[in-house]
């Protein structure tokens, strides 16, 4: 077994996360320590004004020396971990077009921190035709194996939804022999989630986000607005399929000429309304929906899913694992698969036409 450490800064832009796990690539063995760095304003306000920018973009070498110094501090805090799965902080991204964009340079970061570096998760399974994301449904799969190990679940499917910047859901059959077997997994981006209603409590309140859903749970539901979001292509295409943060912006101005409780109040009903409509695509029944990422803290989210869904929807912390860590021990455990040159992606969770070992390894020296 090996201790990686996993990092993940998501496209809420409030933070790093970092989180070590101890495993073979394949199983997980134990979880280990975590800890958060948080941006600061002004580093916030610089990775939001860079939102959207290519490689190429005049920012991006002030961006990615933010990204690489702030994971560079708290990477320090864990000299047991052999090795660093760094995601870097999404620019953009546009698999049909332009490709994926995360920013930070893993070697860079690797001779900062003495210790080998595993980056660039996604562009390998983009450049075989992929759309790149999302990456953490192997992990998943591992995570809901773990969980029947220790009594927390039944051995039957259940699908992680993983509400970030954007949502994300992955149904996983545990009982599969490995998460490249056929029928495993399927996965995919759901739609919006916590993204266009922090956006909206920065821009109204100049808050970071709607604490707890309140504003949502006093506000009336704009039936116009979400029928008009649901009638999206995106939402007819079958999986698997991704997004990128600012896809869905048009819902963020049809928005802007309601109360803020009420623009909060639609913007929870497109949330849960863009998964009620994925559920479609589940290769079989689940027994539940187990809810990760800052999302599962909305309590008017949490209300609408259980009312959409009509199947048990609870935090993941119901079946021990942290819903908080989960993105950044996806990666320390994806690291030791790419060492070990075990796929992370395949043809049901990112549409690549066979499993990819992705991923760059970079050491100090």
């Amino acid at each position: 077994m090996i201790t990686a450490l996993g990092m993940m800064s998501g496209t809420s832009l409030d933070g790093v996360d970092a989180a070590l796990i101890e495993t073979d690539g394949e199983r997980i063995a134990a979880f280990g320590d975590t800890a958060f760095r948080a941006f600061s304003g002004n580093e916030a306000a610089v990775l939001h004004a860079a939102l959207g920018s290519w490689q190429d973009a005049p920012c991006i070498p002030h961006v990615a020396r933010l990204v690489q110094d702030s994971h560079a501090e708290l990477a320090r805090q864990f000299p047991q971990a052999q090795v660093v799965g760094f995601h870097g902080q999404t620019l953009a991204h546009d698999p049909r077009g332009r490709g994926t964009h995360q920013a930070g340079n893993g070697a860079e970061l690797a001779r900062a921190i003495n210790r080998p570096v595993v980056w660039d998760f996604r562009s390998e399974d983009v450049r075989q035709g992929g759309e790149g994301a999302p990456l953490v449904p192997f992990f998943h799969w591992a995570c809901a194996e773990w969980a029947i190990g220790q009594g927390h679940l039944p051995a039957a499917p259940v699908a992680f939804l993983n509400l970030g910047g954007v949502g994300n859901i992955s149904w996983v059959d545990p009982t599969s022999a490995s998460p490249q077997t056929k029928g495993a997994c399927v996965a995919f981006d759901t739609g919006p989630a916590n993204a266009p209603i922090n956006d909206l409590m920065r821009k109204r309140l100049q808050k970071s986000r709607d604490d707890g859903g309140a504003l949502a749970a006093s506000g009336k539901v704009d039936a116009a607005i979400l029928a008009e979001f649901l009638a999206h292509p995106y939402f007819d295409r079958p999986a698997p399929k991704s997004l990128d943060r600012d896809q869905f912006a048009g819902l963020i101005a049809a928005v802007d000429r309601l109360s803020v409780e009420d623009a909060a109040a639609t913007l929870v009903a497109a949330v849960s309304g863009s998964v009620a409509a994925g559920m479609r695509w589940m290769l079989a029944g689940c027994t539940r929906v187990l809810v990760c990422g800052g999302g599962r803290h909305n309590a008017a989210i949490m209300a609408a899913l259980t009312r959409d869904l009509g199947i048990p929807v609870a935090p993941i912390e119901t079946v021990g694992l942290d819903g908080d860590m989960l993105e950044a021990q996806a990666f320390g455990w994806m690291a030791v698969r790419v060492m070990r040159g075990l796929p992370i992606s395949g043809p049901m969770t990112t549409g690549v036409p066979a499993p990819v070992c992705g991923g760059r390894i970079s050491h100090p020296r």
